[in-house]
């Protein structure tokens, strides 16, 4: 049952790798980041236990967003009515290494995590090394609008000003009907830009909120534009108002990569609590350091399987 020594509302921020994760929203049979939050409060007393989602949630309980399965976040918010005792510390004691709650702020009755964000900000960790097994390419004809999905995942050099020029055609209050399979929300005001960090590509991309799958879908059209599998031009077919026919769809780029960075609103104040900062920081180093471990074997691998097949 819920605890009764709840004093009032708060607000926590909740980092997770969303790779071992169904998204974040609680699903019958899957195992999600909410489902894990809950549990964990029904293991600390503070709702009923249950199985799985059938968990209950506090009173007042909301979250400021879904990601999808393999998404990660940096600042996830949840609120509900909370007792005094559970600070982010305490919250992490029933938690797993991959979700590590590190800041909480006390809010006013009747705050919601999604309706009174003001702007949510996405970053896409997109692996675009400078130099390529191949250079952009020179399509024929200088107007072909056409979106090619069978390079997404080579090594083809990536044009860092193509991409910042695409970028800032997509920011801007635009419909973004043809980036996303919502029916309707789809007009929206972006901010987009990129960064580079060694071989890595940081897309940042923010707005008062995103329907379903836009932020993977632009990166897609994006890296198919900065690597010359389609046009400039195809940005401007995108963003018109007709449908883009079937043929010339852009699907998602891979969820992985993917973060929710920040969500920001007016007036909480966050305070960090250092004991469990410091604690996500360590859990995340791991899950890094092992990420890197196993990117070595599986080169390894690739390489022996290469270098045989070379002396064939």
């Amino acid at each position: 049952m819920t605890d009764a020594s709840a004093t009032g509302a708060r607000a926590f921020r909740v980092a997770y790798d969303g790779r071992e994760y169904a998204g974040f929203q609680r699903q019958p049979h899957a195992t999600t980041v909410e489902g894990t939050l809950l549990r964990a409060l029904a293991k600390h007393g503070i709702v009923d236990r249950g199985d799985g989602p059938t968990h209950a949630t506090p009173p007042g309980y909301a979250a400021a967003g879904r990601t999808d399965a393999g998404v990660s976040a940096v600042a996830q918010t949840i609120a509900f009515e909370s007792p005094d005792w559970l600070t982010p510390r305490a919250f992490n004691g029933h938690l797993p290494g991959s979700i590590r709650v590190w800041a909480a702020a006390d809010v006013a009755d009747g705050f919601h995590p999604t309706h009174h964000a003001v702007r949510r900000t996405y970053r896409y960790h997109l692996y675009a090394p400078e130099t390529g097994s191949n250079s952009v390419r020179e399509t024929a004809d200088a107007s072909e609008c056409h979106y090619d999905d069978r390079a997404l995942d080579d090594d083809r050099a990536l044009d860092d000003d193509r991409v910042r020029d695409v970028l800032a055609q997509f920011s801007g209050e635009h419909d973004f009907h043809n980036l996303t399979s919502d029916a309707t929300g789809t007009v929206r005001n972006l901010h987009a830009t990129a960064t580079r960090d060694g071989d890595v590509l940081v897309i940042e991309v923010s707005a008062g909120g995103f329907p379903r799958a836009l932020v993977r879908r632009l990166v897609a059209a994006v890296r198919a534009i900065g690597r010359g599998t389609a046009e400039p031009s195809f940005a401007d077919r995108l963003l018109a108002a007709d449908s883009v026919p079937g043929e010339l769809g852009v699907g998602p780029a891979p969820p992985e990569p993917l973060v929710l960075w920040d969500v920001a609103y007016d007036g909480p104040t966050f305070d960090v609590d250092a004991e469990a900062a410091e604690s996500a920081r360590v859990a995340f180093g791991e899950r890094h350091r092992d990420a890197r471990h196993a990117a070595a074997a599986t080169g390894a691998i690739r390489d022996r399987i290469g270098a045989s097949a070379d002396r064939e």
